[in-house]
Order: C-alpha cells, then sequence, then structure tokens
C-alpha cells in the first residue's frame, strides 16, 4: 500500500503560537498578560470604531436622498453607494491592517476595486458595521459604567445603594475590562479573517505561496551553484597543485628515506582530501548534472551505487533546475538507501514526463518495511521533494519490494 509522505507535522500536533503575532486572533492564543499588555486590544477596538465611519457616512449621505422621496429615491440611493463603493473598498483594504498583518495578496492594482472587494464593501455598508457597533458598545458599556458607579449613582440614605456597594461595582468593571478586551479582540480577528475570506480567494493565496517557495528554491540553488564553482575552481585546484609539488618534491629526494616517506604519506593525504573534495562537489551540484540533465547524472550515481542498478530515464526536454536538482538528490539518497537498508540484490530507475510533471520511480527486490521512523532518510526526502512543490509516495510492504515514487510538477 501506498504511504504519502508530507514534510509538514503530524496534523493532530497542536500548531504552535508566533512568537510575533500576525493577526489578533494570533494574539490571542498567546499568554493573557502577554496579550493584555500589547497593543492588539487597542488596534481591535480601533479597527472596529474605524468600521463605523463609512457606515454613519452612507447613512448620513441618505438622509437628504431619502428626504427627496418618490421614484427617485432608489436610483439616486444607487448612485451613493456605487459613489462611495472605491473609497470605501480601499479603506477595508487599509482597514484590514490594523489587525492582520500578514500582505492581502492577489488584488487588482488599479484604483477601481474587484469585484470581490467591491462585494465586501457593500456588505460593510450595509451590515457589517451595525454589528461591529453593537458589539463595541456591548463590550465596553457594561464595564464603564460599573467603573463609574460612584459617581453616576447618587449615594442616598434609604432605599440606594450605598458606599461599599458602589465601589464593589467599580472592581466588578474592572475585572470585566479583560475580558471586554477578549471579546474586541476576538471580534475583531473574526472580522478580520472574514474579510480576508470575502477579498482574497484561498487560490490566490496559495498560488502566491507556491511562486513564493519557488523563488526561496531558486536562490538555494543559485547558492549551491555558486558554492560549488567556489570549491571547483578555488580549494580543488590548489590541492591538485599541491600534489603536483609534493610529487615533484619526491624526486630530489633518495628513495626510501624518511623524508620520502613522510612526502609520500602527505601526497597520500592530500589525494584523499581531493578525492573527498570532489565527492563533496559532486553533491553539492554534480557537473554532469548541469552540464548533460538529469538523466546522465542518474546514469553516473547508479554507475557508483553497490548495488547493481538499472537505468530507465528517458526526458524529451531539459527540466527546470530545482526540478533536476530535486530529483538527482531523491535518486541518490533512495540509491544509498537500497545499499544501506533494503539487503537488496539489485534496484531499478526509472524516470519519464508524464504532461508536466516528472515521474521518478526507485524500485528494489530488498526485505522491504521501510519506515520514516526508522531514520531511512525517506521524510528528508519528502521534505526535498515538498520543496518544488511535489509528492513522495512509497510501497514498502514486509518481505519487498520497495518502491519510492517522487512526482515533480515541470510548469510552474
Amino acid at each position: 500500500m501506498a504511504t504519502p509522505l508530507l514534510a509538514s507535522a503530524s496534523a493532530s500536533a497542536p500548531a504552535p503560537v508566533p512568537l510575533v503575532p500576525w493577526t489578533a486572533l494570533d494574539a490571542l492564543a498567546g499568554p493573557p498578560q502577554r496579550f493584555l499588555a500589547s497593543a492588539w486590544p487597542w488596534r481591535s477596538l480601533a479597527y472596529l470604531l474605524a468600521g463605523v465611519v463609512p457606515g454613519l457616512a452612507f447613512a448620513a449621505v441618505l438622509t437628504p436622498v431619502r428626504a427627496v422621496g418618490g421614484l427617485l429615491s432608489v436610483p439616486l440611493s444607487l448612485g451613493v453607494a456605487a459613489l462611495l463603493l472605491t473609497p470605501v473598498a480601499r479603506f477595508e483594504r487599509w482597514r484590514l491592517r490594523l489587525v492582520d498583518r500578514q500582505p492581502v495578496r492577489g488584488l487588482p492594482d488599479g484604483w477601481w476595486p474587484g469585484w470581490r472587494e467591491a462585494g465586501h464593501a457593500v456588505v460593510a455598508l450595509v451590515a457589517l458595521w451595525w454589528a461591529d457597533l453593537l458589539v463595541v458598545a456591548a463590550a465596553i458599556a457594561g464595564p464603564v459604567v460599573l467603573i463609574l458607579s460612584p459617581v453616576v449613582q447618587p449615594i442616598a440614605p434609604e432605599g440606594e445603594a450605598t458606599l461599599g456597594q458602589t465601589f464593589l461595582g467599580s472592581a466588578v468593571g474592572l475585572l470585566l475590562v479583560p475580558v471586554a478586551a477578549y471579546t474586541v479582540a476576538a471580534w475583531a480577528g473574526a472580522r478580520a479573517a472574514m474579510a480576508r475570506a470575502m477579498l482574497v480567494p484561498q487560490e490566490a493565496e496559495v498560488r502566491e505561496i507556491a511562486r513564493s517557495r519557488a523563488r526561496l528554491v531558486d536562490a538555494f540553488e543559485a547558492e549551491r551553484r555558486r558554492i560549488e564553482r567556489d570549491l571547483h575552481d578555488g580549494a580543488q585546484q590548489r590541492l591538485v597543485a599541491l600534489s603536483m609539488k609534493l610529487g615533484l618534491a619526491g624526486l630530489d629526494l633518495p628513495p626510501g628515506s624518511p623524508a620520502a616517506v613522510r612526502l609520500d604519506e602527505a601526497r597520500e593525504l592530500a589525494g584523499q582530501a581531493l578525492a573527498e573534495l570532489r565527492e563533496l562537489i559532486r553533491g553539492v551540484h554534480p557537473q554532469v548534472l548541469a552540464d548533460r540533465g538529469l538523466p546522465a547524472a542518474v546514469r553516473d550515481v547508479a554507475g557508483r551505487s553497490p548495488v547493481p542498478a538499472r537505468v530507465d530515464v528517458e526526458l524529451d526536454r531539459r527540466l527546470p533546475e530545482r526540478v533536476e536538482a530535486a530529483a538527482y538528490y531523491v535518486a541518490c539518497e533512495a540509491l544509498a538507501n537500497v545499499a544501506k537498508h533494503s539487503g537488496a540484490g539489485s534496484c531499478a530507475v526509472r524516470g519519464r514526463l508524464r504532461g508536466d510533471s516528472l515521474v521518478l520511480e526507485i524500485a528494489d527486490d530488498g526485505r522491504g518495511g521501510a519506515d520514516p521512523a526508522r531514520g531511512t532518510g525517506l521524510t528528508g526526502l519528502a521534505d526535498r521533494v515538498s520543496a518544488v512543490g511535489g509528492a513522495l509516495t512509497v510501497e514498502s510492504p514486509y518481505g519487498g519490494p520497495t518502491t519510492v515514487r517522487a512526482e515533480f510538477p515541470c510548469a510552474w
């Protein structure tokens, strides 16, 4: 049975609370003392009160329009709403920053709002500002009245509140202030989440995240290539020159002398360091991958595998560099796992393009039972494939065989 490997943590694990909250809801999930001492309650209150402004402005403009009466009131009301649509849409986008610091992606760049912004502006003008006003009034009015009870409620002899009762009411009002802060922040966070859902479709944010991840992977691969060039053109050439100089120096010494023996040992160590460096360069970004592409690079690594490996990788075009690098990494690590853990007598690597995706399979005739929890490197493979938007599945019943299948999108 094929088992998909996910690069993320288990779904049952609780999501960590960010150290720096990005939204009011994130701030609510933190410690109470940190939330109450922060600016988030005040930002939430400002967010809700700011939402009342366009609603009151719309109501104020409609008052003289309604006074006209007759058949003209309806088209005039629609005209006023159309005129207010653009500034209200832009105001709602700006207001969202008070309780949601995440950038709003996928909105049009021009002045005229898109249909999502326009729809959210209409809902905000007609209904949402009433809800904001009611929540603020309900959350704040009670604590304020209780705190000011010694001032607003006279202390009289009989039948009215005593001095102790009024000050007790003030104490209760002070205790209700944190409750009001949580209430305001919770509603503001929910309103912001609803506004983001109305303004930006989830697909747009997913596409932007995928593009951002692709840019990060490209930058990482470019850095790998730079390191590979520095090692190849710098340290490797110096080690080659050192080996040559040690060999020339050995020609001037009598064979078998102590100095000649030490030079031979130094030359052997330099040769070992050169071999290790070449292996490191090949692991960073092999030259054959850059020059001849993925099929040749996979054949090269399979030729060095301790387990006999058949290679059947046929591609009709070069793939994006990030895909080639990730696929090469998967082939290397999978073949290494075969040699270390499977007990297989042979394995096979097969790769094909199917539409806009590369499908790479590594199969062996070993004992099976591959398990990410046992440290066979499968989780690292899943992370690497996920970094370029791909998916990794493993079919490895006990007794074998084992098939590792990686699929890489090549279109984005």
